[in-house]
């Protein structure tokens, strides 16, 4: 991309960021989401679940996206969407977000928002749009065809980000593209037709990218993650079907044992406790020792967040009420960014 910041340029920013969020989180607006394209697992939980919980209980404004058009990107059915989304709502109040503090809104619901993207298009050329890695990424894994709404998915995000002044969004190093395009397109937004949006940083994750239970990418359709959802017996059962080797002695080797090193790296995140330190303690007693003390770990630290899910699962009136009061909210804030555009552009309104 052009003017592309460097990753070292963008993770001191990232640190500066963190340091001032304690002090300052009133200073902050924080977007994140996520696709509703099946249930959320272990790997969401520490990737991003846990950290929005702790930037809400900061004070920073925080903004929750459940993006349902954007399932359509790679994918050409919207078949239960409506069950993911509202399963995702649970996951999101059973993990600690607070609809209170966290405004939590469908992408489809906030017509005002999606239209930013007229304009916003205007300002990015088809050559940077083609270049963007995350897009070819993304094409190649579905083995879709490229269609207008994946190559412009970046820019779908920047209208998500910028509706709400956003200047703070939670990725990994993969999306730092995305984030560089939206802060180019709030740039040439504010010198071609007046200041309306902020400048636009990563807020870089720390947290190591956790495994599937077979050390592979965790991935609901590789059968290797253990979804938030699950029953403490649906936990160990998956546990107990993942694949290790045959070795005995049990020992932290990402490259040679993926399959018992992805157990160690759930047994940690849950614990804790370094991989290498469990293994040690496991020692000889082979994978089935190893699986027990997993699924312990897992049951035990989901355990209360299973229960208040579960209260959820049994009073969708109040999941789709959270919704609702997060749409509306949603629409406010999207129809005065919506005026603010059209006043700085001239248009007739």
């Amino acid at each position: 991309m052009p003017n592309e910041r460097s990753y070292e340029t963008a993770l001191e920013r990232s640190n500066q960021i963190s340091a001032d969020l304690a002090q300052h989180p009133q200073n902050y607006t924080m977007l994140t989401g996520d696709r509703p394209t099946g249930r959320l697992h272990l790997g969401h939980y520490f990737g991003t679940l846990k950290g929005r919980v702790e930037l809400q209980n900061m004070g920073v404004n925080t903004n929750v996206l459940i993006a349902d058009y954007q399932v359509i990107t790679d994918r050409d059915t919207t078949e239960h969407i409506q069950d993911n989304v509202y399963n995702m709502v649970m996951d999101y109040l059973a993990c600690g977000i607070d609809p209170d503090k966290t405004m939590i809104y469908a992408h489809s619901a906030v017509p005002a928002c999606n239209q930013l993207l007229l304009p916003f298009l205007s300002l990015v050329s088809e050559a940077e749009l083609q270049r963007n890695p995350t897009v070819k990424a993304e094409m190649e894994a579905s083995g879709h065809e490229l269609t207008g709404l994946l190559l412009t998915y970046p820019v779908h995000q920047a209208c998500d980000i910028l509706f709400c002044k956003g200047n703070v969004v939670p990725v990994g190093r993969d999306q730092l593209p995305h984030i560089e395009l939206t802060r180019l397109i709030a740039r040439r937004f504010n010198n071609r037709y007046g200041r309306v949006f902020p400048e636009v940083d990563a807020l870089l994750s720390d947290t190591p990218l956790l495994p599937g239970l077979d050390g592979r990418k965790m991935s609901k359709s590789y059968g290797n993650a253990i979804s938030i959802s699950m029953t403490a017996e649906e936990t160990a059962k998956r546990i107990k079907k993942s694949q290790t080797d045959s070795e005995r002695m049990i020992t932290f080797d990402p490259e040679n044992r993926p399959g018992v090193s992805g157990l160690l790296s759930t047994a940690a995140i849950c614990t804790g406790r370094s991989e290498v330190e469990i293994a040690a303690e496991i020692g000889m007693g082979g994978s089935g020792q190893l699986k027990k003390y997993v699924t312990e770990a897992v049951n035990s630290y989901f355990a209360p967040i299973r229960e208040r899910r579960h209260e959820f699962e049994n009073d969708l009136g109040y999941v789709k009420d959270v919704l609702a009061e997060g749409n509306r909210r949603a629409n406010e804030i999207a129809e005065a960014t919506l005026a603010e555009v059209r006043e700085a552009m001239g248009m007739v309104y």
